[in-house]
């Protein structure tokens, strides 16, 4: 199931004017903020949010929340808000309300170091056969 598309423009549109960084990630479409990964739209469907551990019993009890569950292990600090039956009944109080939760976590982090990317060289292939010579197994005749 790809990610929902319309779900990643509002989270786009609340996350607007933050050095934000988009990435895919997880089958979805990740939202990192200060290199942190902050909220997503899963690629099962739904969001995926980063919550603060101590608030994570509290946020589970509202509707349609579960914990993160990535390769059979549960991820502390995750929750998946599902959309049932779509994603698009997280109204925009709602959404921006999740956002908002991410957001906090985050911003109590130190910024990530930006490390720049490693640019590999060029592989130079040597030529196969040497210039006016016929390649191996014809002859000239």
């Amino acid at each position: 199931m790809a990610y929902d598309e319309g779900l990643a423009a509002r989270l786009r549109a609340l996350l607007g004017g933050r050095s934000v960084t988009e990435k895919r990630m997880f089958g979805g479409h990740a939202f990192l903020l200060d290199g942190h990964l902050t909220v997503a739209a899963s690629g099962r469907g739904g969001l995926l949010v980063r919550v603060a551990a101590d608030r994570s019993a509290e946020l589970l009890e509202r509707p349609r929340t579960a914990r993160m569950v990535m390769g059979g292990r549960e991820m502390a600090g995750w929750l998946w808000v599902t959309g049932e039956p779509d994603v698009d009944d997280l109204d925009g109080p709602e959404l921006a309300g999740w956002v908002a939760e991410a957001v906090a976590v985050v911003e109590t982090l130190p910024p990530k170091r930006v490390r720049p990317k490693r640019v590999r060289p060029k592989r130079v292939r040597p030529e196969r056969r040497a210039a006016g010579r016929p390649p191996p197994g014809r002859r000239q005749g």
